[in-house]
């Protein structure tokens, strides 16, 4: 998760246990305009077998489903699902096993990706191929209701799009303009608060180079127009702002996205 930062530095901020596993969040976001509801992001789902999540030690009692209840919805509310991108942690939630059969957890919802995206993970290469599982993503265009961002309009007149390519091709992360701020939902770009150095950039990134210089964009910008991050995987730290400072860009504050606004 922290690349080629060596582990006494990144053990200070996300300590590993005995097997060198960290604890991570998988953080979703939903949001209301109007009579859509969007959900950003899935997790990582329950259809897998006992084996595959095995390597992952999952804890902790939130679930999508309960926290989409929790918040006053239910999965028939979703409308619209944006999947940032399709590796297994991010759309394992948007497809379920129903009887012997694969079909998508919300049922009245449009799914959007980016069609460049798509088609990298159709075809994965060597690097990625674990991480797009055939089952989380074929049902969705299986089903009818896979829609391509950048070929058709998307009805959420407040949100538009920063494209980046260091994660992986094309991850789209939604840029949400609200009470005259930006929340950036930062998805893989920048995991955790912790990733907000540069030089803390994912081994999993298949261009961590230019992951350095997308994040050094960003931020600058963040900064400069007092942007609201959100990190998705962060296991304490739900949303930021940032300012520049001696050593780059910096934390300025932290606490519940709701707090910002």
């Amino acid at each position: 998760m922290f690349g080629v930062v060596p582990k006494p530095l990144w053990q200070k901020l996300n300590p590993a246990d005995e097997q060198n596993r960290c604890t991570w969040a998988m953080r979703c976001l939903l949001y209301e305009q109007g009579n859509r509801l969007l959900l950003v992001d899935t997790g990582i789902g329950n259809k897998q077998d006992a084996k595959f999540f095995g390597h992952y030690d999952l804890h902790g009692d939130a679930t999508l489903r309960g926290s989409i209840q929790k918040a006053g919805y239910s999965e028939a509310d979703v409308t619209d699902v944006l999947l940032t991108h399709l590796h297994f942690d991010h759309v394992g939630g948007a497809v379920r096993r129903d009887d012997e059969r694969l079909i998508p957890v919300f049922q009245n919802a449009i799914y959007w990706t980016h069609p460049a995206h798509w088609n990298w993970a159709i075809h994965p290469n060597p690097r990625e191929k674990a991480s797009f599982l055939h089952e989380n993503i074929m049902p969705l265009q299986e089903s009818g209701q896979l829609t391509f961002l950048t070929e058709k309009p998307f009805p959420f007149a407040d949100i538009d799009f920063l494209y980046v390519d260091g994660h992986t091709e094309k991850m789209a992360l939604p840029l949400v303009h609200i009470n005259g701020r930006t929340i950036a939902y930062m998805a893989d770009l920048i995991p955790s608060s912790a990733h907000i150095p540069l030089p803390y950039v994912m081994s999993y990134d298949v261009r961590p180079l230019l992951t350095m210089d997308e994040k050094t964009k960003l931020l600058q910008q963040a900064a400069q127009e007092n942007w609201i991050l959100v990190f998705e995987h962060d296991p304490t730290t739900e949303a930021a702002t940032v300012e520049l400072t001696e050593r780059g860009v910096r934390i300025k504050d932290k606490g519940k996205l709701v707090e910002f606004l």
